[in-house]
C-alpha cells in the first residue's frame, strides 16, 4: 500500500524524551523527499507547536515547522469553541495555556464552565482541589489525552492519563478526552492534512494511543518498537497494527 500522507507521533517515535531516535531525523527528509505531506500529532500538552518545531529541529536534526504541528492543546482549544462558555480553570502547563488563551478561553480560579486537565509537572494538592470541586459543582471535565505514561531517557514517567485518573476517582466523573486515540483528534488531523482516511498512515509507538487512534478511526497504523509498546505486548492483543517494525529504517515510504 502506498500512502499519500503521513499523521507521525513525537515521544517514542521521533525521540525519547531528550534521546535522539537516530532513524526519525532521516524518515522525516525521506517523506519531504517524496513530496509527502505530514502531520506531527502529538498528545504532549505542555508545549506549543512553535516551542516543538524548534526542539525537532534544533535538538534532533528534525525538519519541522510549527505548522507540521498538531498537539492535544490545540486539540482541545479546537473542541472547547464548540461548547458554551469560555471561562476555564486549567491544570497544565504553558503549552496548554497558550493554546486557551490564543483561542479565546479565559482562564479562572473561580467558577469556572470547563476544567481542562493535562500533564502539570507543578501540579499542587491545592490545585487539585480546586479542578475536582469546580467538577462537583457542574463544570465540564476536560481530559487533553489518556496517556498514563511518557517514554523518557529515565523511563516510563506520569502522564496526563495519570493525573485525570486522579480527579475522576476523587469526582467519580469521567472526563471527555481528546487526544490520541480519540475521533476528536484524530478527525481534525485528517482533515488538516486535506486527505481521505484512507490515504493516510499513524505512524506511532504507543498501541493505547497511536495505534489505537487508527484501529477505532478507520487509519492504517504503523506501530514502530522504539517506545511504549513492545513486541511480547502484541502477544495478547486481539487487534494488531496494519505494520509493525523494529526502527522507521524498515519503513519505505
Amino acid at each position: 500500500m502506498v500512502y499519500k500522507g503521513y499523521l507521525i507521533d513525537l515521544d517514542g517515535t521521533m525521540y525519547k524524551g531528550q534521546a535522539p531516535i537516530k532513524e526519525a531525523a532521516p524518515f522525516i527528509r525521506r517523506l519531504k523527499e517524496k513530496g509527502l505531506p505530514h502531520l506531527f500529532v502529538t498528545n504532549n500538552s505542555t508545549s506549543s507547536p512553535e516551542d516543538v518545531a524548534r526542539k525537532l529541529n534544533k535538538q534532533f536534526d528534525i525538519p519541522a515547522d510549527f505548522k507540521d504541528i498538531y498537539t492535544s492543546s490545540l486539540a482541545t482549544a479546537d473542541y472547547l469553541k464548540t461548547l458554551e462558555g469560555t471561562r476555564v480553570f486549567l491544570v497544565g502547563e504553558k503549552g496548554l495555556a497558550e493554546a486557551l488563551t490564543l483561542a479565546g478561553f479565559e482562564l479562572v480560579e473561580e467558577d469556572p464552565d470547563h476544567v481542562v486537565v493535562g500533564l502539570d509537572r507543578e501540579l499542587t494538592y491545592e490545585k487539585l482541589t480546586k479542578a475536582v470541586l469546580a467538577i462537583q459543582k457542574g463544570a465540564t471535565f476536560i481530559g487533553t489525552n489518556k496517556d498514563t505514561n511518557l517514554p523518557t531517557e529515565r523511563g516510563l514517567t506520569p502522564g496526563a492519563g495519570s493525573l485525570i485518573a486522579l480527579i475522576e476517582t476523587a469526582t467519580k466523573t469521567p472526563p471527555i478526552f481528546i487526544g490520541k486515540p480519540e475521533k476528536i483528534m484524530m478527525d481534525a488531523a485528517v482533515t488538516k492534512v486535506n486527505l481521505a482516511k484512507e490515504e493516510v498512515l499513524m505512524v506511532g509507538d504507543n498501541y493505547e494511543t497511536d495505534i489505537l487512534a487508527g484501529l477505532n478511526n478507520g487509519i492504517d497504523t504503523l506501530l514502530v518498537l522504539t517506545g511504549f509498546t513492545s513486541k511480547d505486548d502484541l502477544v495478547t492483543l486481539a487487534e494488531q497494527p496494519t505494520y509493525v517494525v523494529d526502527t522507521l529504517d524498515d519503513w519505505e515510504v
